[in-house]
């Protein structure tokens, strides 16, 4: 006997083979009787949907895209497991699209899926604010870590978590810090700048940026170099990657740290706590930032949002306190530098 199909649905359970695919496609639409009956007569056939049928009678391909600025960057590692693992208990396919820092390519990807998934998660994005805008006035869009008015997102707050770097290097002595910003048109790094520097002046501590960098550890070098020239005993690097490129650039350089200079970076990867020293840094649950994004998309899927009700979910970040940190050791920068 070959699969079941709908039609040995529909007369297990008595219905038109009509009902069957509005169980399927849009359940809401069939009393709650008759849709678990149904099921069970489903269940008892083993019988499972052809997705692209159900696709043709819903206009849902229940697939999301994820779009990310770089998929190498091992930030976005525990942001894409949480979003796949609630995707998949929604039974909804996660694609991923690596946008490669560009935002014409991360433009182009989303125009070429817009007829193939139901919705777009925007990790990081790059675009403007108007062209998101356009976006989502067109499609369901989640923005993670970016905020722009009016469209739904999902963050790791950086503000009180910079309020927690600048105390802690306050704690520590240091009076001057310096933020190794990252590319100018990412949401976050002028967030995080921002934030940094009204700690510091509420503080009582010089803040002074320089860049921006490539968010990598190959232009740790070029950063930590720029940091040095500035005096400041404190460096701050817009990401982990970049911060573990400075360490090295920095040991090169024999400049000891913490003894001579503090590094601290975002997003607390697993390499943080693998480099040498470990890496003080500024984490937090980044899987949850992902299963909240797919939580608000599949919420504006099933019942579209009235005007001026635009969901936004904040989640906490948590300062780790490594080796990378210590003391500051005289006047000004240590004797090493």
């Amino acid at each position: 006997m070959g699969n079941p199909t709908i039609y040995d649905v529909a007369r297990v359970a008595g219905v038109a083979t009509s009902t069957v695919s509005r169980v399927f496609g849009k359940p809401g639409r069939i009393a709650d009787a008759t849709r678990d009956r149904v099921l069970q007569a489903a269940r008892e056939l083993g019988y499972e949907p052809n997705p692209h049928a159900r696709a043709l009678t819903s206009n849902r391909t229940q697939t999301i895209a994820m779009v990310v600025s770089d998929i190498t960057n091992p930030h976005f590692f525990e942001l894409i497991r949480g979003a796949e693992m609630r995707a998949k208990a929604a039974a909804y396919t996660l694609v991923l699209v690596n946008a490669e820092e560009s935002t014409r390519m991360e433009l182009e990807q989303v125009r070429r899926l817009a007829r193939s998934v139901d919705g777009f998660l925007l990790a990081a994005s790059r675009q403007p604010d108007d062209e998101l805008a356009e976006l989502a006035a067109a499609h369901p869009v989640v923005l993670i870590n970016r905020r722009v008015p009016d469209i739904a997102s999902a963050v790791l707050e950086p503000w009180e978590g910079c309020r927690q770097i600048v105390a802690h290097l306050a704690s520590l002595g240091h009076t001057s810090l310096t933020y190794l910003a990252g590319p100018p048109n990412s949401w976050m790094a002028t967030s995080r700048w921002t934030a940094l520097r009204d700690a510091a002046a509420e503080a009582g501590m010089s803040a002074q940026r320089t860049g921006p960098y490539t968010p990598t550890v190959e232009s740790g070098g070029a950063a930590a170099d720029a940091a040095i020239g500035t005096g400041a005993t404190a460096f701050v690097a817009h990401n982990d990657l970049l911060a573990i490129g400075v360490l090295r650039r920095l040991a090169d350089r024999s400049v000891r740290v913490p003894a001579d200079v503090s590094v601290v970076g975002f997003d607390d990867i697993f390499a943080a706590d693998l480099c040498t020293p470990s890496l003080t840094t500024l984490g937090g649950a980044h899987s949850n930032v992902g299963r909240a994004a797919v939580e608000i998309l599949l919420e504006s899927l099933g019942h579209p949002r009235d005007h001026g009700t635009t969901p936004e979910i904040v989640l906490p970040s948590q300062l780790v306190l490594r080796a990378s940190t210590g003391p500051r050791t005289g006047p000004g920068r240590g004797s090493a530098v």
